[in-house]
């Protein structure tokens, strides 16, 4: 100690001093944990946050997700049109050739039986009398039922 007590005094004053800032301190930080509703809010707007960050991540990796599905879908919709324009020109020469076939067939059935009519007349003739026959006949039962 000092002669007169003032050292000693002024020492004590600024530790008294420092002491009560850091009792401040301590009582506000104290008072920032009582304060149950502060805490409550500043927690649900620290997860409101959270939440808004992870909406917004998860809707730009779906909307990469839709682009590529989309370029996906589209390259097997351009696949199966070409696959489904090939097998219709193949399906399309398959008939065609099959209607070729068949009238080739019915020509050459023509022709065979008009030959035969031709070497052969006279069974068409009989049918081609009786007809005629058959006609006359009729004609005279209805003329005699009048």
């Amino acid at each position: 100690m000092t002669g007169n007590g003032t050292g000693d005094t002024e020492a004590l004053r600024e530790e008294i001093r420092r002491t009560r800032v850091e009792l401040g301190e301590t009582m506000e930080a104290l008072a920032a944990k009582a304060d149950v509703k502060a805490r409550l809010k500043e927690s649900a707007e620290q997860a409101r946050e959270r939440v808004r960050e992870q909406a917004a991540q998860t809707v730009a990796r779906v909307r990469g997700q839709a682009v590529q599905n989309v370029a996906r879908v589209r390259g097997q919709a351009v696949q199966n049109v070409a696959r489904v324009r090939g097998q219709t020109v193949q399906n399309v020469a398959r008939v065609r050739g099959q209607a070729v076939r068949r009238a080739e067939v019915a020509r050459t059935q023509a022709h065979d039986k008009g030959e035969l009519v031709r070497r052969n007349p006279v069974p068409w003739a009989a049918i081609a009398a009786g007809a005629v026959a058959t006609v006359v006949v009729l004609m005279i039962v209805r003329g005699r039922r009048r």
